[in-house]
């Protein structure tokens, strides 16, 4: 599973996340569902909004968290 960190680094940077919806434009409860990691797809768009309001990369804005449940094939 993907996870993007984005509380992680609003709070490594002391901002709430009305800072980062004030900067993103980005409509409030779009925003909370990607902050809680409940969607499925994320625009490139907003991955390169995120990374230059956070000051980031997008090696930091997403972390894989192994899932235990699937068998993952190369």
């Amino acid at each position: 599973m993907i996870r993007l960190r984005i509380k992680e680094l609003l709070e490594s940077k002391s901002r709430t996340k009305y800072w980062l919806h004030n900067q993103l434009h980005m409509d409030y409860h779009n925003l909370s569902r990607l902050m809680d990691n409940e969607t499925d797809s994320i625009r490139f768009e907003n991955i390169e909004k995120l990374c230059t309001v956070l000051e980031c990369t997008p090696d930091e804005l997403f972390e894989i968290i192994p899932d235990e449940n699937h068998d993952i094939m190369l």
